[in-house]
């Protein structure tokens, strides 16, 4: 942690959330791993108990009127226990919580939010669908207004927290002649009749989150519970994206943590040809290079929450979070290889946690978007601002600090 980067109150947060950390028992974290626990609840319970959740909210709300900054402290924080518990930490608090707070009304924030920052209820984010996963806005679940109530139909997979939800977010086609980015709505769905956790994935790694595949069977919506406005849900996919992205990219640090923690250990006290084996370059070496990619993504997130904060140009904030969100999950996985390759075998086995943090990092560069989506994203921000900037004259025409710049027969493009 950055502490240096932190004020007064963040600080104060920064040390609340590592009690909570340090609070959290070894067996919940073996019996998550292990699917005894398919939901951690009582995790969540304690953590809204902490009014740990949704920290930068209003306080009205159950939240603490912070910043971004605080936000990202607190994920890496969590992130410590392991991904998944920062995944269900983050699902509601962060993203399904964001959705209302941000475009939801005064009835929808005090039904849904207050008690799920308090850890009494549980929510649930639904994007993806069996045959779409980038592919958001091809979603094929409908809602159909039936005058004082609308009726929803479909599925939505990988749903982390599924299992344990209360309440949905779900995004659903209600306006099927509209173009694929004008006819969807978003809706808050309670747990009631006609929605099913239909199917609990089995995971490489990040367990006991209740990732599940959801069905949708004519599910009556009240008029109340459409969020924002009819068929505007695009409006509020957009401002998800940067919870679900950076809030990604900020746990991920601290998930990959505590593998270079174990590995730095392990290499100081283990000993080969007489002396331990962080005296030999070609393991020092490695560690060192985890620690910097640790220490570069803090830099790149805390760099971005600040921007996100002071809302500077939206298209620049979809570029750096895009960026941090690939380049931050891509380092950590990194940073935990070299954390098992250091170790040897033994790195491999469950008498260390490395192993499971490798498995648990796996999901980071695909989930929430894949890291091909943020390439995209990151190309095509950067190419419009190239040109808008060469347009307005906004900075130094470096092509001619050259030699032969004025060679104009040699520079042919067709």
């Amino acid at each position: 942690m950055f502490d240096y980067l932190l004020n007064e109150d963040q600080k104060k947060l920064r040390d609340e959330a590592r009690d909570f950390v340090k609070s959290i028992p070894r067996k919940m974290i073996l019996d998550m791993d292990a699917e005894i626990i398919q939901f951690p609840k009582e995790f969540l319970q304690e953590a809204g108990r902490r009014n740990l959740m949704g920290c930068r909210y209003p306080k009205k709300w159950g939240g603490r009127g912070m910043d971004w900054v605080a936000t990202c402290m607190v994920m890496e924080e969590v992130g410590m226990l392991g991904y998944i518990f920062a995944c269900t930490f983050g699902v509601g608090a962060e993203l399904v919580c964001d959705a209302i707070i941000l475009h939801g009304n005064d009835a929808q924030k005090e039904k849904y939010v207050k008690p799920l920052l308090a850890g009494d209820i549980f929510a649930a984010e639904c994007l993806t669908e069996p045959r779409g996963g980038s592919d958001f806005f091809g979603t094929t679940t409908t809602a159909t207004d039936r005058g004082d109530h609308f009726v929803l139909n479909g599925q939505k997979r990988f749903i982390v927290g599924g299992e344990g939800a209360d309440y949905f977010l779900v995004y659903a086609r209600t306006d099927p002649d509209a173009k694929p980015h004008e006819g969807i709505s978003c809706f808050i769905v309670d747990k009631t009749q006609g929605v099913k956790s239909e199917y609990l994935y089995g995971l490489m790694g990040c367990r006991g989150g209740g990732a599940a595949r959801m069905v949708f069977a004519d599910v009556r919506v009240p008029k109340e519970n459409l969020l924002g406005k009819l068929n505007q849900g695009v409006k509020i996919f957009k401002t998800m994206m940067i919870p679900e992205r950076l809030g990604t990219a900020a746990m991920t640090i601290g998930a990959a943590a505590p593998a270079i923690d174990v590995a730095t250990g392990y290499t100081s006290k283990r000993k080969a040809f007489g002396q331990p084996v962080a005296n030999f370059q070609g393991v020092s070496f490695q560690v060192a290079e985890a620690v910097t990619l640790l220490d570069a993504s803090r830099a790149m997130i805390y760099t971005t929450a600040r921007a996100v904060d002071e809302r500077i140009n939206d298209k620049q904030i979809r570029r750096l979070v895009s960026q941090s969100k690939k380049f931050v999950t891509e380092s950590c996985q990194k940073a935990a290889n070299n954390a098992m390759q250091v170790m040897g075998g033994i790195g491999y086995t469950n008498i260390y946690p490395v192993e499971r943090i490798v498995r648990d990092l796996r999901l980071a560069s695909i989930w929430t978007g894949t890291n091909e989506v943020m390439s995209v994203i990151i190309a095509n921000e950067w190419y419009k601002q190239y040109w808008q900037d060469k347009g307005q004259g906004n900075i130094r025409d470096m092509e001619a600090d050259a030699a032969e710049s004025e060679a104009i027969d040699e520079k042919i493009f067709e």
